[in-house]
């Protein structure tokens, strides 16, 4: 779990960096690329905000159980065993996932779109037909439903019994919601944007985009990894937990930006 800083001020920022760290990994992306695309091939009007709809969905989540942890004011310590197991399943499932994005991106036939690859999408691909604003949400909520995503809202609950509770509760479900809801909802108008233009361009950008998070999830897998084999690394990174966040938010958001900026005179943006 997160070590989260013990002033109010820095716990705010911390959380809503954590959010918008959330907001990109693989399953939003895939998930919200999944949901933009069927409903913009249906000329539905609200499917270039598919990444907002996502994550207020998963967002009501998040800030039910921050409440509902806050209420309770009891914080419950896992046993060590369960904490180990759970950090190793995350970096195994990281690392799958990093490779699996690096390889769709290298069999990919020139000028094919790259689809970025993620586990729970696998899961739930049925649901990314939702078809109404509802629906959608529905489907952010369903993405909530996991591990990580429920430990790091209980971690937040937690956390709020610190400065009051249940009030403090809500402001660090909405804090961490609002990061998310940015970098989720930035990635729906995109993912709709380049569906206006040209092959060429969406090829392009996918491309970009699954490498970019091919390196984050390998990243982020590294960096784990190391802290729980080295003794000495997790001293050093122990408040380096905001820089992380900070470096993947940089790699992520440029990697949007080079996709959709380099080459301007290839692809024409076709009528909406």
């Amino acid at each position: 779990m997160h070590e989260l800083p013990s002033e109010w001020l820095a716990l705010c920022v911390a959380v809503t960096l954590l959010g918008a760290r959330h907001g990109l990994d693989a399953d939003h992306l895939a998930a919200i690329d999944g949901l933009t695309r069927h409903n913009r091939a249906r000329n539905r009007a609200f499917a270039r905000y598919c990444g907002a709809l996502f994550s207020l969905g998963h967002g009501i989540v998040v800030i039910a159980i921050a409440i509902a942890v806050a209420a309770a004011r009891t914080r419950w310590t896992p046993p060590g065993w369960l904490d180990l197991t759970g950090a190793w399943i995350s970096i195994g499932f990281l690392s799958a996932l990093g490779l699996a994005n690096l390889f769709a991106v290298v069999r990919a036939a020139p000028g094919e779109p790259v689809a970025p690859v993620a586990m729970k999408t696998a899961l739930l691909r049925p649901l990314q037909r939702a078809g109404r604003p509802y629906s959608v949400a529905l489907v952010g909520a369903l993405f909530a439903i996991s591990f990580d995503t429920v430990s790091q809202a209980a971690l937040f609950g937690f956390a709020a019994t610190q400065f009051g509770g249940v009030q403090h509760g809500i402001v660090l479900g909405l804090l961490f919601t609002a990061g998310m809801a940015a970098t989720d909802a930035a990635n729906g108008l995109w993912i709709s944007r380049l569906l206006a233009r040209a092959d060429t361009r969406v090829a392009r950008a996918s491309r970009v985009l699954g490498l970019a998070i091919a390196g984050v999830s390998l990243m982020v897998a590294g960096v784990g990894a190391a802290k729980l084999l080295s003794a000495d690394f997790e001293q050093w990174s122990a408040d380096k937990g905001t820089v992380l966040g900070v470096a993947v938010l940089v790699v992520v958001l440029g990697a949007f930006l080079a996709g959709t900026l380099r080459q301007p005179g290839v692809g024409k943006v076709v009528s909406e």
